[in-house]
């Protein structure tokens, strides 16, 4: 069943799901679908995909204001920053569908308003994982858990799509976030910088 959904390593998890030790996503299986309701095209998809990540950077941003330590004000910052390059991914991957070559800021401006990657908003999610922000482990705990919600996202609304070309636009991003999980998990296992 994985094999058929892409996944090219498949382990055995001996204990099954209980035994994961990593992030999840929660919620029930509609939320943040509604999101993805009017994107009918891979073009409008990736707008709204380029909105998720505005979110989630000036979610990092307003987190880095209200953290007291410099560590993580330092670490909100890095995480900020790595948003504004899933952007430009996102920009690149418009251009290679439309052949419309835009900046990030000219591509911003397409943007109704932004929205928290994964669906849920800032409160949500620091309700959800009652966060400490002010500790970097759980700061970086949360960075993953918020890049697992969104990679579930764009999978459910992949399944979801009745557009081919919107369907292909979401299973691309999902393989961005999960190369995003990677990413952070490498960082939180090793403590190489941040890209």
């Amino acid at each position: 069943m994985l094999s058929g959904k892409g996944f090219q390593k498949i382990y055995n998890l001996s204990g099954g799901i209980k035994a994961w030790g990593k992030e999840v996503a929660m919620g029930p299986e509609d939320v943040g679908l509604h999101l993805f309701a009017q994107a009918t095209s891979g073009e409008e998809a990736i707008i709204v995909g380029f909105g998720l990540e505005m979110g989630l950077r000036d979610f990092y941003l307003a987190m880095q204001k209200r953290v007291r330590r410099e560590e993580t004000k330092t670490l909100f910052g890095k995480l900020a920053s790595i948003e504004i390059l899933h952007q430009e991914q996102l920009v690149q991957l418009y251009a290679e569908l439309t052949g419309s070559k835009l900046s990030v800021a000219e591509f911003a401006a397409k943007i109704a308003e932004p929205a928290m990657e994964g669906g849920l908003t800032t409160e949500e999610y620091l309700q959800l994982y009652k966060t400490d922000v002010d500790s970097e482990s759980e700061v970086l705990s949360l960075a993953l858990a918020i890049e697992a919600q969104a990679l579930d996202l764009y999978l459910r609304a992949a399944e979801r799509s009745t557009d081919v070309s919107s369907e292909r636009v979401l299973r691309r991003i999902a393989a961005e976030e999960r190369s995003h999980i990677a990413r952070l998990s490498n960082y939180i296992d090793h403590q190489q910088d941040l890209p």
